[in-house]
């Protein structure tokens, strides 16, 4: 897809693709998916994991902003009619207009951009959206410091904020090697 295309992955969007199957397999089953699910997804790429967020719940609102992928990830999800396409920047979108008239459970299942992980999850835990479930693929160390315990090396404000909110916990942790282009460090 990336060749037919002709896509450049993009640093400065933090454009590391996940392409192992069952890792993608592993988050979505994170989210204990229902078809009563509305699921949002940050960052759907080239639509990977979206296909398999799909697969499961009952809608999905993938918010992807660089406009290049759009044309890979409409032919991705052309399958599927409970996939949302939004090419929008997450961070100026109006989150609770997109879920205000859903009756299921809310949730979010996403492998962030790297280099706006705070700043996302400080928006969907402020937001006005009850979420049920959160689910991020982020940098090792960050998911560290997001289900840190107080007194450990990796306890910080960060962890104070994420507490406040929720209860986080590290499921599990990908190799760099999961990913294109593979990135300087491990995921969680």
């Amino acid at each position: 897809i990336l060749k037919k295309y002709d896509i450049r992955l993009t640093k400065t969007l933090g454009q590391n693709f996940l392409t192992d199957i069952n890792i993608i397999r592993k988050i979505v089953d994170e989210g204990d998916l229902e078809a009563s699910d509305f699921v949002l997804e940050i960052g759907p790429g080239i639509g990977s994991m979206t296909c398999e967020i799909a697969k499961r719940a009952g809608k999905v609102a993938a918010v992807e902003i660089d406009r290049h992928l759009i044309p890979a990830l409409k032919e991705t999800l052309n399958g599927f009619s409970n996939v949302q396409l939004i090419n929008e920047d997450i961070m100026k979108l109006d989150i609770n207009a997109l879920t205000k008239d859903w009756k299921g459970s809310l949730k979010v299942i996403s492998n962030l951009p790297y280099y706006i992980t705070t700043p996302i999850i400080m928006l969907l835990l402020e937001s006005e959206t009850e979420w049920d479930t959160l689910v991020f693929m982020v940098q090792k160390e960050v998911a560290q410091r997001l289900a840190a315990e107080p007194g450990t090396k990796d306890y910080s404000s960060l962890s104070v904020a994420v507490k406040y909110y929720s209860e986080p916990k590290l499921a599990f942790t990908v190799s760099r090697n999961c990913f294109i282009p593979k990135p300087d460090v491990d995921s969680a």
